[in-house]
């Protein structure tokens, strides 16, 4: 069982690195929002051990991520309170090993790489940082039919993710010399690693930043679609979540897009706002679509009628 002290550290560590994610967090119920807690907080220490220490070397930041690994797993003795706690919500909720192992490789691939060349050379490294983090999700909220919910939760993963990379180009330039966006995503719009490494900002990065948006966009959908899949009492936490974050996207297009002279960030004020029009648009209709396309900044695609994919109805008009 989790004792208090590591729940407390958890939550701390929550509150004050993951404000967004944690506004959403505070609806879930306790049975799911305490393990939440663990997770996030485990999250930010593997981030911490990959980018905590510039003194390290990148193969001592590695040594201390497989130790990292075994702690996680449960197969060494640790006394981090969050991964003596995270080994214990691990058990618990029956999280595979295979989804904390895929996590962790995607840590391990932030200490050597900076650069990636395509969307699906970044999607892979997105199936541990993102598409991982939903899976452990899902295990804790324990959806009836779980299988089915996975794909949704893997698509709304990877859409926080991007979100993620585009809100924080510039900061990644500065503080790790890396970048997220995919070097054929911006050679197709006249722009290159080179120049966000420089943080210059034009109409050819504009456009990279927008085609990346709507990417982004595509998997929010997708993954609203399949929220009605989780228990009841963890849809609309979910659903919030995925507001906040997309609310990120109406921050950008106000910058036009410039990504790289500031680090776009929600206000307080905003976040509760968002949170109350949400929760009233939830009492009048739980179709998480339904309230999505309503209360979301994420622009509805009025023109398409495609079946879901993951839900195999169509859109809501």
């Amino acid at each position: 069982m989790v004792e208090q002290r590591q729940l407390a550290r958890s939550k701390q560590i929550h509150r004050e690195t993951g404000k967004t994610f944690y506004v959403a967090t505070r609806f879930l119920p306790e049975r799911v929002r305490h393990p939440t807690y663990v997770l996030y907080a485990f999250f930010r220490v593997a981030d911490e051990v990959v980018d905590g220490d510039n003194d390290l070397a990148p193969a001592e930041r590695a040594e201390r991520l497989e130790s990292f690994r075994r702690a996680a797993l449960g197969e060494e003795p640790t006394d981090d309170p969050v991964l003596a706690a995270f080994a214990e919500i691990r058990e618990e909720h029956d999280i595979p090993e295979s989804d904390v192992n895929t996590f962790v490789d995607a840590m391990a691939t932030d200490v050597e790489k900076a650069r990636y060349e395509s969307y699906d050379e970044l999607r892979e490294y997105m199936d541990g940082s993102a598409a991982a983090v939903g899976r452990m999700m899902t295990a804790v909220m324990a959806p009836e039919h779980a299988e089915a919910a996975l794909p949704a939760a893997t698509a709304l993963g990877e859409a926080f993710q991007l979100t993620n990379f585009v809100r924080d180009v510039r900061e990644d330039v500065l503080e790790r010399d890396r970048i997220y966006l995919p070097a054929e995503t911006l050679e197709a719009h006249g722009s290159s690693h080179e120049q966000i490494a420089r943080l210059e900002f034009d109409s050819n990065v504009a456009g990279a930043v927008q085609a990346e948006l709507s990417r982004a966009e595509a998997l929010y959908r997708d993954g609203v679609a399949g929220i009605e899949l989780l228990p009841e009492d963890c849809q609309f936490p979910v659903l919030l979540a995925a507001v906040l974050y997309a609310d990120h996207h109406r921050l950008i297009r106000k910058l036009d897009y410039d990504v790289v002279s500031t680090t776009p960030s929600l206000s307080t004020p905003r976040k509760l706002w968002l949170a109350a029009r949400t929760r009233i648009a939830w009492q009048r209709n739980s179709d998480p679509l339904a309230v999505f396309r309503t209360v979301s900044a994420i622009p509805t695609d009025e023109n398409c009628h495609r079946l879901h994919r993951l839900t195999g109805r169509l859109p809501v008009p």
